[in-house]
């Protein structure tokens, strides 16, 4: 069976979000959500959840670069656990501390897309034998 995932570079600003599924175990970009209040979010994804109809949620958790957490490490596990409260599909954590070494240290829409398609991506490596 091949399932759909999502994975999701979560941001104060924006929520970069890519897909990707089991069988092929690539990762590409899909989206940036610009939308700043929750409400707006959640609705967004929402319709793409319905769209796409992803099994597993997937969202970068970052970390200082020894592993210690700090404020975006609390708020990035925070939108997981709203994730799977909202939609009820299982949630993993992907630690993303080099993701943004991958793709320079420039933000933006495309970038915050690529990030998400880079944690994804490491979600999948990890789990390719599982």
């Amino acid at each position: 069976m091949v399932d759909i995932v999502f994975g999701f570079d979560f941001g104060v600003k924006r929520i970069g979000i890519a897909t990707g599924n089991t069988l092929t175990g690539q990762a590409q970009p899909l989206t940036v959500i610009k939308a700043i209040d929750n409400t707006t979010r959640f609705q967004v994804i929402g319709e793409l959840i319905d769209e796409w109809k992803p099994a597993r949620l997937i969202v970068g958790e970052p970390r200082h670069p020894d592993g210690a957490e700090h404020d975006m490490t609390l708020r990035a596990r925070r939108f997981a656990n709203q994730l799977h409260g909202r939609f009820s599909l299982p949630v993993d954590l992907v630690d993303e501390r080099y993701s943004s070494v991958v793709i320079a240290h420039k933000r933006g829409e495309l970038i915050d897309a690529k990030a998400a398609a880079i944690i994804l991506q490491q979600y999948f490596d990890e789990h390719a034998n599982t």
